[in-house]
């Protein structure tokens, strides 16, 4: 599938997982989407778990949400420290209030909670932070990948495949 034209955020910072941003990246590329990938600000640099580094494009402040079609969250223990800055989770939260793909892998699920975009949506994660997203309001289900409207979620990075052909159908 061509996607040429469009672009994509993908969030960055310490901790990530490697599959949950690389695959996302290099799928998205080989579409020819526009990636760039956006990290807090605390670093130009962020480390995956295994220290595989990645460098960012931009931060969060520096980002217009409107140029961008759609915004993938990957997991790892990364969405814990993205959720401490406000400017992060507002960047989620204004791509899901325009209407474009917000796509959230794994404990990614924890920006979608502290963006406040979960209530009566129904998501999948990780199980280890199920109960956070029932909290914030989810129904929570366990299933490879969840599309409800432009919200994607997925499990772990097993679901990969599942979840990247739904974003770029969804794109």
């Amino acid at each position: 599938m061509n996607l040429k034209g469009k672009r994509v955020i993908i969030l960055a910072e310490q901790l990530y997982n490697e599959f949950e941003l690389w695959y996302p990246y290099y799928r998205l590329k080989e579409a020819g989407v526009d990636v760039v990938v956006v990290g807090t600000g605390s670093a130009k640099e962020y480390t995956s778990k295994y220290g595989l580094p990645c460098k960012v494009d931009m931060s969060a402040d520096q980002i217009v949400s409107e140029d961008f079609d759609g915004i993938i969250i990957p997991g790892g223990y990364a969405p814990d420290y993205m959720r401490r800055y406000p400017v992060m989770v507002k960047l989620v939260k204004d791509i899901y209030n325009n209407g474009k793909v917000v796509a959230a892998i794994c404990h990614a699920g924890w920006m979608l909670a502290s963006a406040e975009v979960v209530e009566d949506r129904t998501v999948t994660s990780f199980h280890a932070i199920k109960d956070d997203l029932i909290h914030a309001g989810a129904k929570w289900v366990d299933k490879e990948v969840v599309v409800d409207g432009k919200l994607i979620t997925s499990r772990t990075p097993a679901d990969l495949p599942a979840f990247m052909k739904a974003v770029v159908t969804n794109l």
